[in-house]
């Protein structure tokens, strides 16, 4: 296999995603995502940061991230990454635990690097059914498979409670969510927030291990990605999700996810001509 390959897989029967990297040496900067990560390295070791605590990752372990987990990573010594993900969006996790618990809560893994070789085993079936495009019964029951595993070592199911600080910075991330596409100031995240600029920095890097600037591209990366999905244009996606060119746009994009806004967008529309 070529150095350098990247592949996504879509299944629009399960509604999740199945990538594989091989031979990567590119760096990952510190980002979120805002859909459930269960990954697998294959070979290579790095340097991993997922809320501001750091690991060494080496072939074997499974990574688990939440959505919003801010996490980044770096190579270490020679040998490329190979590496093995699925993404689970937010609302068939919650649909998926739902069945299994009963209860109508987000689910969160308590854990983001282990080493489980039975959980490791499911999750390379599950994606090599995604990549193969197995039969659904087949795809289906292995998720199942893998999502009760993880229920029942890895995830839980909480309530969080918020302080009044957190509850401001919240406010911020809300004011995000819904002005993404415009240009946004730092003073007007210190204005809905009613934070000053130096407290809202330091608390809302504490609470979501990014910074405002950071968050703010994530989402908006998030946001190019279901235009994308839909078929619109790398141009149209970059100036619908307020980036400033295709450039800077290209640049976040390819940072974050490994490819670039092309490439995603190929692979669906790959899909809709099939």
């Amino acid at each position: 296999m070529k150095k350098g390959m990247k592949t996504v897989c879509y299944d629009e029967e399960l509604n999740i995603e199945a990538y594989q990297f091989n031979g990567i040496i590119q760096p990952f900067p510190n980002h979120f995502h805002d859909y459930y990560v269960i990954g697998v390295v294959e070979s290579g070791e790095r340097c991993l940061s997922c809320k501001n605590k750091d690991y060494v990752i080496k072939a074997g372990d499974v990574l688990l991230f939440n959505p919003n987990d801010n996490h980044g990573c770096s190579q270490i010594g020679k040998e490329a990454l190979d590496y093995r993900e699925i993404n689970i969006p937010s609302a068939v996790m919650l649909s998926l635990m739902k069945e299994f618990t009963g209860k109508d809560i987000a689910p969160i893994f308590t854990e983001n690097v282990i080493y489980d070789n039975e959980l490791k085993t499911c999750v390379k079936s599950l994606h090599k059914m995604l990549m193969e495009e197995a039969e659904s019964f087949e795809k289906e029951e292995m998720l199942y498979m893998l999502i009760s595993m993880l229920a029942e070592r890895y995830l839980k199911v909480q309530k969080e409670t918020m302080d009044k600080c957190s509850e401001k910075i919240e406010q911020a991330c809300e004011f995000m969510a819904r002005h993404y596409s415009e240009s946004i100031s730092l003073n007007q995240l210190c204005e809905c927030s009613r934070l000053g600029k130096s407290t809202l920095l330091r608390e809302f890097t504490k609470l979501k291990g990014v910074t405002p600037y950071r968050y703010l591209q994530s989402t908006r990366i998030g946001k190019a990605k279901e235009l994308l999905e839909h078929g619109v244009s790398p141009v149209d996606a970059a100036v619908q999700t307020g980036f400033s060119d295709q450039s800077h746009f290209t640049k976040f994009f390819q940072m974050y996810i490994g490819l670039t806004p092309a490439e995603y967008g190929k692979m669906f529309k790959r899909l809709k001509d099939e």
